[in-house]
């Protein structure tokens, strides 16, 4: 056990975590050079597409240190906000980490989000200057700038560049050196943490767990604690590039177990591994369950295809543990799924799965998050979808989510941004220079104004220099209205909002000029109404296909023309009684693009 480290990279977005794994990866002749490819580690087409991490990747390198071998656990890890919930399971499964900062940039939010969350499970943290083969890199700033953020000692901060390979000997140095090996007993009853898990259709689930205490031999009759499921180890072993099968595993080692479980509902990462035989005491601290942050309405675009969207969600629930989901049903689209997502991104990114990964094709309604609503009698209800508000008479007051914005940004930026974050009904808390020309704003904000295109307007203002990272902090009361749109005066409640009493009629107003742009003419008119409650407060009308129908009726007398437009009204009276008006996609996205 004294050879073995466990370690994990955390960075901000972008500050070559990715890169730098594949570096460890060759230096130390874990994968073949002819198998070697950029972010090796990222095995998504929709990783490598939008240069991005989404899962974090385990991998075990084996390095060689005077004549010593050593195991080291690479456990990669995402940089966006929207996944810092596999960084915390990452991170639970380490005993330290690489704080990769990026020589051109600086220490950025997430930067310090990821490190207090390191901090907070008491990991050695080795920091690393990134990238300083780049023209515009500046070394000494961003070394002041992390021995103020940690309070280390200049000459622990290893100066690296992940493209060209300098500074990774001094890397796997200190990891062995600074990072301490796990504390465990082989001889212990066995205790291990599954950290993830990923559907195979041929095998069945295949868990990954780290050993805290104890030994497990394949063909050992298991348990998992929580569920108090039992299972035969059909095969154990430890991640290299692919599966590697191993006779046995023992603690402080992270490896692999299947177990041909089916049934995704049976794995829930968090949970621990032990002997039927001889049981631990109790089980492993488990990491926190997510809190979803944005909700919205996903359905298949085929009613049949129901059943399908479910066992397709639980397939990717299963290696995307923040993802939540619960039925429900909608007058306008028929059955689907309330699903939580931690925010737009990996909202986006589940979309993008769902149609690439199992064919599935989706309808997503509007984003919207949770709302605290208290009844004149006191109870209070969670409600996770404007649909579900009660009646407004039996209202007493709702509240809403607020986050604890933190952004970091130039200096030059500080107008324009602060503007963004008060037209969002935020509050400035504090502002504070981190150093030079770069400062640290913290707002209040309501989760619900960040929630659609805060993000997006937010690095187009600063240039993509501004960083942004929040937490929830409380619930306030909140001036909240249900908008409602209607078509032909039939309410399609996938397109309804709760909005700020503020906002109400502008935005009525702009989602019925965008609806009556995207709905496709039809034989009659279609009225668009935005409504609050009974008051209609915008309207638009998409004009009806008409054919000159009095075209044959030349000469003659006028009633003969007034006959045949009468009839014509008639049937088109008719037609707009029993016909429904197709709402396209694109209109439930475009609602998210208002500006």
């Amino acid at each position: 056990m004294k050879n073995i480290r466990n370690f994990s990279i955390i960075a901000h977005i972008d500050h070559g975590k990715s890169t730098l794994a594949d570096r460890l990866l060759e230096y130390t002749k874990t994968v073949e050079s002819k198998e070697m490819q950029n972010q090796v580690l990222d095995d998504m087409d929709l990783e490598r597409e939008r240069g991005i991490t989404i899962k974090s990747h385990a991998i075990q390198m084996d390095y060689v240190r005077n004549g010593e071998k050593y195991t080291l656990n690479l456990i990669d890890t995402p940089g966006h906000v929207d996944f810092s919930y596999e960084v915390s399971r990452s991170i639970a499964a380490c005993e330290g980490c690489l704080l990769v900062v990026d020589a051109t940039q600086g220490v950025q939010a997430q930067t310090i989000s990821n490190l207090y969350m390191a901090l907070d499970n008491d990991l050695e943290i080795i920091p690393v200057i990134n990238k300083i083969d780049m023209d515009s890199a500046h070394p000494d700033e961003v070394e002041d700038e992390i021995v103020e953020l940690l309070g280390c000692d200049p000459d622990e901060i290893i100066r690296a560049s992940a493209r060209t390979g300098e500074g990774i000997p001094e890397i796997l140095e200190a990891i062995v050196d600074r990072i301490p090996a796990p504390k465990g007993d082989p001889e212990a009853p066995l205790q291990a943490l599954i950290f993830d898990s990923v559907f195979n259709p041929f095998r069945g689930i295949i868990v990954y767990f780290k050993i805290v205490n104890g030994t497990i031999h394949k063909g050992d009759l298991v348990k998992f604690v929580n569920t108090g499921k039992k299972y035969d180890a059909d095969e154990v072993g430890v991640l290299k590039l692919n599966l590697s099968p191993r006779d046995v595993i023992s603690a402080g080692n992270v490896g692999y177990i299947i177990s041909g479980i089916k049934d995704s509902t049976e794995v829930r990462v968090g949970d621990t591994i032990t002997h039927v035989a001889n049981p631990c005491e109790k089980a492993i601290e488990g990491f926190q369950d997510v809190k979803p942050m944005v909700f919205a309405g996903v359905y298949p675009i085929e009613p049949e295809d129901f059943e399908n969207l479910r066992s397709s969600l639980e397939k990717l629930q299963l290696n995307d543990a923040a993802l939540t989901f619960t039925p429900e049903s909608s007058v306008a689209l028929g059955f689907g799924f309330r699903c939580g997502f931690l925010g737009l991104l990996h909202m986006e990114i589940v979309q993008e799965r769902l149609s690439r990964e199992f064919n599935m094709e989706v309808i997503t309604t509007v984003p919207n998050v949770s709302y605290k609503v208290y009844d004149k009698k006191g109870a209070m209800t969670e409600v996770h979808n404007p649909a579900g508000l009660p009646d407004p008479t039996l209202i007493e007051h709702i509240e809403e989510p607020y986050i604890h914005a933190s952004i970091i940004t130039l200096a030059d930026f500080m107008g324009p941004i602060i503007t963004l974050c008060l037209s969002k009904r935020g509050i400035l808390t504090k502002q504070e220079y981190i150093s030079g020309n770069r400062l640290e704003l913290s707002f209040d904000i309501p989760l619900g104004e960040i929630v659609i295109d805060f993000y997006d307007k937010l690095k187009s203002i600063s240039k993509g220099y501004a960083s942004f990272d929040y937490y929830i902090s409380s619930y306030r009361e909140s001036q909240l209205i249900k908008l409602d749109i209607l078509l032909n005066g039939q309410p399609v409640d996938a397109l309804s909002s709760l909005t700020h009493v503020d906002n109400a009629v502008t935005l009525g107003r702009r989602m019925c000029e965008k609806l009556k742009e995207l709905i496709p003419r039809q034989q009659y008119d279609i009225a668009i109404q935005a409504a609050i409650g009974a008051k209609i407060v915008a309207r638009e009308t998409v004009k009806q296909v008409r054919k000159d129908v009095t075209a044959k009726c030349y000469g003659g007398d006028v009633s003969r023309k007034r006959k045949l437009l009468e009839k014509q009204k008639a049937g088109k009276k008719r037609m707009k009684q029993i016909g429904t008006v197709q709402v396209p996609q694109k209109a439930f996205l475009a609602v998210l693009k208002l500006d």
